[in-house]
């Protein structure tokens, strides 16, 4: 069986002018990723979160099963399975059909970067508007508290915020009735 990916990740939002300070900061002092602008769809649930994937930039798509929701704690560990691009829309819509629950679609303008083994992803969405997603992979839940460490001494470098637990769920709650509501 393959080792378990578990994403230690957290978000920061800013306004636009911080959001071109880092992509020049990044552009000049960090390693390029690439662009990674994605099509999403979330399914909700209250202790998980399933999405289809069409990855724009990369011409590829998946699945993923984050096991932990947004706001309960910084570790997700994900199932990915990776889907034809040309599946997406049929996989989003066969999920639409199956789900009770809401889901929402996003389009999100990526831009990735490592900077000081931290991976970085600089994005804007409609329901997220700009924001900065810091993201460390590991494979030992030991290593947890190491990987946030130096998330939040990367994240006190580029000078953002890190979003609590509580202002995570308190946002992405308020997303999600404003989501329903515009439906």
């Amino acid at each position: 069986m393959q080792k378990k990916n578990i994403e230690i990740e957290f978000r920061s939002r800013f306004g636009v002018k911080k959001y071109k300070a880092l992509k020049r900061f990044l552009s000049v002092n960090a390693k390029d990723l690439g662009e990674d602008d994605k099509d999403v769809y979330f399914f909700l649930f209250p202790d998980k979160l399933l999405k289809t994937v069409n990855n724009v930039s990369k011409k590829t798509a998946k699945i993923v099963l984050k096991l932990t929701k947004i706001g309960k704690g910084s570790d997700f560990e994900e199932i990915e399975v990776p889907i034809n691009q040309s599946d997406f829309e049929k996989t989003s819509k066969m999920f639409m059909a199956l789900h009770q629950g809401d889901f929402m679609h996003s389009f999100q303008k990526r831009q990735n970067f490592l900077y000081k083994g931290v991976e970085l992803a600089l994005k804007w969405s409609k329901l997220w508007g700009y924001h900065l997603e810091l993201e460390v992979v590991i494979h030992d839940k030991n290593k947890k508290q190491f990987a946030e460490r130096k998330i939040f001494s990367i994240a006190e470098e580029l000078g953002v915020k890190i979003m609590s637990d509580k202002e995570l769920r308190e946002f992405t709650m308020r997303k999600e009735r404003e989501y329903k509501n515009n439906k």
